[in-house]
């Protein structure tokens, strides 16, 4: 199935990072996230991907192509001006990558609708370039098929920033320190779509958060995957060395690959 991939944004919360490169391209273990979510999708045997570039995206396309080009042997005719590339069967990845430029003040339904005329009329998958996640896609795929609707939600419940304290006057009755949120669930990304949705989408300035989502579920046309396993988006540098430190001990849980 097809992967779609927003990469557009400027992540100017983790300016620190964004101000040479984009969002996705900020690492965890010496990769960028971008990599580890397009990693998680290939396990799956999804790897045809289309990443909507914007701000700085020129740095994905180095990437893209570095990552193939400086492996395997080169050979360089100065004379000519010519280089000749032998993997010698060191690439160990088989994916397709498009990367499509939809601008660096599109907003997000606008550059899924940028991607339209690569998707056509297949149903798809769809996430964002900064999140990565534990979940199931066989089983996310299978659900959206079993309920027949345009639209797929995967709705996860992640960790608070801070530990909880329910108080009885000034006294602590009990303490949770990180705890999963109680309350409701939001949006995880890692969608699965049908075509029709690009309907859904007006124009560059379209949020697909807001009118697209909202319409949808009007409509009844979208369901929710529920996710209680792990989900971490990276918005802020907090929560880049929270991922840092995950991968560092070996046990990174979004890691499904082997």
């Amino acid at each position: 199935m097809k992967v779609a991939i927003l990469a557009g944004g400027k992540g100017t919360r983790l300016a620190e990072e964004t101000e040479v490169k984009p969002k996705p391209m900020v690492t965890i273990g010496g990769r960028p996230i971008l990599w580890h979510i397009m990693k998680h999708y290939a396990h799956y045997g999804h790897k045809d991907f289309y990443i909507a570039l914007g701000y700085k995206g020129e740095v994905i396309k180095r990437f893209i192509v570095d990552h193939t080009s400086l492996q395997g042997d080169l050979t360089v005719d100065l004379a000519k001006g010519s280089v000749h590339h032998e993997l010698n069967g060191m690439h160990d990845l088989d994916w397709i990558v498009r990367l499509v430029e939809t601008g660096d003040e599109t907003q997000t339904g606008g550059r899924i609708k940028r991607l339209a005329p690569y998707i056509k009329n297949e149903r798809f998958m769809l996430t964002w370039g900064d999140g990565v996640s534990d979940v199931d896609l066989n089983r996310l795929v299978e659900f959206h098929k079993s309920h027949g609707k345009l639209a797929t939600i995967t709705a996860v419940r992640p960790p608070a920033r801070y530990g909880r304290l329910d108080l009885e006057g000034n006294r602590v009755a009990h303490f949770a320190e990180k705890p999963q949120l109680s309350e409701g669930w939001i949006n995880g990304a890692f969608f699965v779509l049908e075509a029709q949705v690009f309907d859904y989408i007006d124009s560059d300035s379209t949020s697909w958060e807001k009118e697209p989502l909202e319409r949808l579920a009007r409509e009844g046309q979208l369901m929710a995957y529920c996710h209680d396993s792990f989900w971490q988006c990276m918005d802020t540098l907090r929560e880049k060395y929270i991922l840092e430190e995950l991968w560092a001990s070996g046990n990174a849980p979004w890691k499904t690959w082997r």
